[in-house]
C-alpha cells in the first residue's frame, strides 16, 4: 500500500515499523461496527508494516564498510582469569559496520593464539534505544538476538566466516530523530573454558566477566534499492 501517491507534495516523514523494548514505531488500523442496541460491537485491529519508499531510498553501495577488530587480553577493560591474562590470546577479524536490512552482516574472524581453550565465539546485536525525558536522554541497551560463530576450541590461524541475518521488525534504519533515537552495535564475545564459567552459566553474555573477552562495534543499518 502506498502511503503517499504518485505527483503528491510530500508528507511528514512516516519511521518505519520497529519493535524495540523500549520503543515500538507501529501503524494500527482499527475498525468498529456498532450492531445495534440489543447486539455486540464488532471491533477488530489490524498493523500495517510500514517500509520506505523505495524511490526515496539510497544506492547501493558497491562494496560494504568493513572494518578491522582485535581482540587481545591488553584490549580488555575489565578484569581477566590469571591465566588470560598471563597467557595471553589474540583474535583478529573484520565486519561490515554499514549495512542494507536485506543484506546479511558479513565478515570473517581468525584466531590466531590463545594459551586457554575456547568454548564458543558468539555475535550479539544489539539495540541501543535513547529517549529525551525532560533535559536528560535516557539511554538503555538490550539483546536483540545471538549467533553462534563457532563452537569449541577452534583451530588456530583457521579463517570463520560471520554471516547474520537481520530479523525483521526488530530492526530498522538507524534514526537519529530529536526526542528519540535507535541505534544498533554488535559485540564479539569468546568465551574461554573455566570452572568459574559453569558456575555462572545463567549470567547475561553481554556483561564483562573474568572468562570472556568482548568487542563492540557500532552498526549503521540502512535500506537501500
Amino acid at each position: 500500500m502506498n502511503i503517499k501517491q504518485p505527483g503528491e507534495k510530500k508528507l511528514e516523514r512516516f519511521y518505519e515499523t520497529f519493535h524495540g523494548a523500549n520503543i515500538n514505531i507501529q501503524y494500527l488500523l482499527t475498525v468498529d461496527i456498532s450492531r445495534g442496541y440489543l447486539h455486540k460491537s464488532l471491533s477488530t485491529t489490524m498493523e500495517f508494516i510500514v517500509e520506505s519508499d523505495k524511490a526515496d531510498l539510497l544506492e547501493r553501495p558497491v562494496s560494504p564498510e568493513m572494518v578491522i577488530f582485535y581482540l587481545t587480553q591488553d584490549t580488555q577493560r575489565h578484569p581477566l582469569l590469571p591465566e588470560l591474562k598471563s597467557g595471553g590470546f589474540r583474535v583478529i577479524g573484520k565486519m561490515s559496520t554499514q549495512c542494507c536490512l536485506s543484506d546479511p552482516i558479513v565478515g570473517e574472524l581468525t584466531v590466531e593464539a590463545s594459551a586457554v581453550p575456547i568454548c564458543s565465539i558468539d555475535m550479539h546485536l544489539l539495540r541501543v534505544e535513547s529517549i529525551l525525558l525532560g533535559e536528560k536522554i535516557v539511554t538503555e541497551q538490550s539483546l536483540i538476538q545471538t549467533t553462534q560463530i563457532a563452537d569449541g576450541d577452534v583451530c588456530r590461524n583457521m579463517t570463520l566466516p560471520i554471516y547474520v541475518i537481520l530479523p525483521r521488525l526488530l530492526t530498522c534504519p538507524t534514526v537519529l530523530a530529536g526526542p528519540f533515537s535507535i541505534e544498533f552495535k554488535v559485540a564479539i564475545v569468546i568465551t574461554f573454558q573455566s570452572d568459574v564459567a559453569k558456575v555462572h552459566s545463567k549470567s547475561d553474555p553481554t556483561t564483562p566477566r573474568l572468562w570472556l573477552a568482548m568487542e563492540s562495534l557500532p552498526l549503521e543499518l540502512v535500506r537501500t534499492r
